[in-house]
Formats: structure tokens, sequence, C-alpha cells
């Protein structure tokens, strides 16, 4: 079994946890290398899907839905949501209706980020009075945050099945093939797993997208609690190791997978935090519906451990041959 192991799963092989363990630990690791995870992100792609319909949905609701398009996003997020499911039991689903619903997600995201621009830039004093107006606006980069999971749904659509057989490596773990054309096609690297950099680039960008709505947002309440200031300064701390990761092999396998389980375990006590928030409301549970619609944002949290999801994701897959 260690003579198959490629050699970002030898590590693992060597930890001291017990030997089923230890075997399941390196079989996923060699999924992920190889690109056969559609099944798995496709779940993770339902699941995430209802959290940001949930919290899309109520907070529109603050709005009174004002305007037609914000039925959009809820609508999207049930659709991908549905997508995903239906790309864990179907490969057909899976490159056919999750790879559609993707997409159409991606532009109502940028849609979504035009018409919040334009709501900003309507409020009195508009663009003239840009800190007051972007906090108190609407949030800018709402939208394609919550483009998470159609990012990782249409990367998903591209993957390979987890009983898929896996691809033929040489010890150094990179990819033999003799067609020099179909190795350069983007498609075929996400299918082998090899897009770690491309998964980089996009860890920064969602990192400062989550880490500005983080500081703007805890801004409201003028850092009450010194734990508000962690999603801002984990932020770059993210971004950085992600930018590393793109130029050296050595910081996505050591830098990246640290900051990004940071990033995670801040997202989730965030989690708590907010949800604690919540149920100390006058009411608390009792009033559970109002209390989550003016409270703070109790999923918002998660938007930001799903950079450091994507980071660590990023630091298990292979780098693209250019």
């Amino acid at each position: 079994m260690t003579a198959a192991l490629t050699v970002g799963s030898e590590p693992v092989a060597r930890m001291a946890i017990p030997i089923p363990a230890r075997r399941v630990a390196v079989s996923a690791l060699e999924h992920l290398r190889d690109g056969r995870f559609q099944r798995s992100l496709s779940f993770v792609v339902a699941a995430t899907s209802v959290i940001s319909g949930l919290e899309v949905g109520y907070e529109h609701y603050k709005g009174s839905y004002s305007n037609p398009v914000m039925y959009s996003p809820v609508i999207m997020s049930g659709t991908l949501a549905a997508a995903g499911a239906s790309g864990v039991c179907s490969r057909r689903a899976a490159k056919g209706f999750l790879r559609v619903a993707s997409v159409v997600s991606l532009v109502d995201g940028v849609i979504g980020i035009g018409f919040h621009i334009r709501g900003i830039a309507r409020k009195p004093g508009g663009w003239r009075l840009p800190v007051i107006n972007v906090v108190m606006g609407p949030p800018i980069f709402a939208p394609l945050l919550f483009g998470t999971s159609a990012y990782l749904g249409l990367i998903a659509s591209y993957l390979r099945r987890e009983g898929d057989p896996a691809v033929s490596r040489c010890d150094c773990g990179e990819h033999q093939s003799g067609d020099a054309e179909h190795a350069a096609d983007w498609r075929a690297e996400i299918s082998q797993g090899r897009f770690q950099k491309h998964l980089c680039a996009i860890t920064i960008a969602w990192a400062f997208f989550s880490g500005f709505e983080a500081l703007y947002s805890h801004y409201k309440s003028n850092f009450r609690f010194k734990a508000q200031w962690t999603p801002v300064l984990l932020a770059p701390v993210l971004m950085t190791a992600a930018a590393g990761a793109i130029l050296s092999r050595r910081i996505a396998r050591t830098l990246l997978p640290a900051a990004s389980a940071l990033a995670l375990a801040d997202g989730a006590i965030g989690f708590y935090y907010h949800a604690r928030g919540v149920a100390r409301r006058p009411g608390g549970v009792k009033k559970l519906a109002y209390n989550i619609l003016y409270g703070p944002p109790v999923f918002a949290p998660l938007l930001f451990a799903a950079c450091g999801f994507l980071g660590l994701l990023a630091s298990l897959l292979r780098r693209e041959e250019k």
C-alpha cells in the first residue's frame, strides 16, 4: 500500500493514528488528488446552498423584497441545492443540471452586486459618503460570497466520480499523458485534481470579500467584542498564505493549510457567537424568527469559514502542469 502512495499522502501514512482511520485518510487524500470527489463536493454544494438560501432569504425579507429581483438568489439557492443533491446520485445530473444551475447562480451573483452598488449610490450622499453608505447600505460583496456554493458546484461538475479509476502518475506524483493538448486543457486539469493555483487565486478573492464584509459589519457595533477583530485580521493572513501557495509548493503544503484551518475554526466559533447573540435578545428562542431577522446574521461567519474550506481544499490538490 505504501508503494502506491503519492508524495502528498506519505505524511498521512506516517501519522500516529489507528491503521483503519489512517487507511481512510489516505484513500480520501488519493481521491482528492486524483479529482475523484464529485459526489462529496456535490453534497457540500447542496448543504451550503441551503445555508446561503436561508441567509439571503431573511436579509432580503428585511428589505421587504421591494425589488422582485431580490427573489432570484433565494430561488437559485433552492435550485442549486436540488442540483447538488442530484449530483450526488447521478453523474449525468452533475455534468448537466448542476453545471447549468451553478453558472446561472454565478451570473445572478454578478447581477446582484450591481444592484447592491446601485443601492449604495441611491442612499443620501451616494458615493460622496462612501464609508457611511457602504456600512449602512446593502452589503456590497454579499452576492459574490453567496456565489461560493455556485463556484464549488461548477468545479464539481468537471470532477470525476469516487469510483472512477485513479490517474496514472510517476513517482513524483505528476500525470503521465501523451496528449499535450489534452493535458493543457483546464477541464482535464480539474478532472484530474490539478487546479491548486487556480483555487488559491479564488481563495484570495473570497477571503478579501469576506474580510471586508466582516470589517464593516462589525464596525456597525463598534467592535464591541474583541473576537470581532479575528476575521478582519485572519483574512489578510489567509490571502497572504494563498498568494504564497501560488508561488511555492512548500507554502501550499505548510502555511496555507494552517491559515485555512484557523479561518475554518474562526468561522465556526463566530457562528456560535452569532447564534448566542440571537438567543440573548429579548424573547430569546421564544421569538426565534424575529430575533434571527434583527439579531446578528447567524450564518454570516460560515461564509468566512467557507474561505478556509477553499484554502484547505487547495492545499490538498495537485498543481497545474503549467
